[in-house]
């Protein structure tokens, strides 16, 4: 029996694209995308952020350390941010689920800028009932604090949890805690993974 559904966000709900991103702040500091794929990935600054251990100040602030140049936030918010767009199949499907009364979750590794800025866009998020965001929680997809954080939002045993995400290793760890997952892949797949634990979206 299924009583909670707990998805992921990037490639699930919203498409989005870290090339978009690269090129996007590369305009703002005068970079190109490859030198701030660099600048963001090797230095782990993104996964820093996304983690919540620096807020949006503190980012733009050591941005403008590595690039030479004063920053400003705004500047960096929307370059960094304005990189997503809907999954249009995906919200009948939260919609279903919210009236079979099943609880929703969401599981996501994110910034405060990248939320917000979903938030002020997209109306899903207020259909879930309780978010495990990785900016609020210290930690990010596989590691352990997370999942932990995600199972005790669940409200109830991990076996009656059913997971999807896009990325493999994240499901994985998932079932490593019970969760039944699976890899999302697209729409259909989702609604026939869930069918074939008895939830039914016809």
């Amino acid at each position: 029996m299924v009583r909670t559904v707990l998805l992921d966000m990037g490639n699930v709900l919203v498409y989005f694209s870290h090339d978009r991103m690269f090129r996007q702040m590369g305009a703002v500091c005068d970079r190109s995308a490859s030198e701030m794929r660099s600048l963001l990935i090797d230095s782990e600054l993104q996964w820093e952020f996304e983690r919540g251990q620096v807020s949006e100040r503190e980012f733009c602030g050591r941005l403008s350390q590595l690039v030479g140049r004063e920053l400003e936030v705004d500047a960096v918010r929307q370059a960094g941010s304005d990189i997503f767009w809907p999954h249009p199949e995906m919200r009948p499907i939260l919609e279903g689920l919210k009236k079979q009364g099943l609880r929703l979750v969401l599981l996501s590794n994110t910034s405060i800028s990248h939320f917000e800025w979903i938030q002020q866009r997209y109306d899903f998020p207020a259909l879930f009932d309780d978010l495990v965001l990785s900016y609020e929680v210290g930690a990010i997809k596989p590691e352990e604090a997370i999942f932990r954080a995600a199972l005790d939002k669940i409200d109830c045993d991990p076996e009656e949890c059913f997971y999807t995400d896009d990325i493999s290793a994240y499901v994985a760890a998932g079932r490593t805690y019970g969760l039944q997952a699976e890899i999302f892949t697209g729409a259909n797949d989702l609604r026939e993974h869930l069918r074939m634990r008895g939830v039914s979206l016809e």
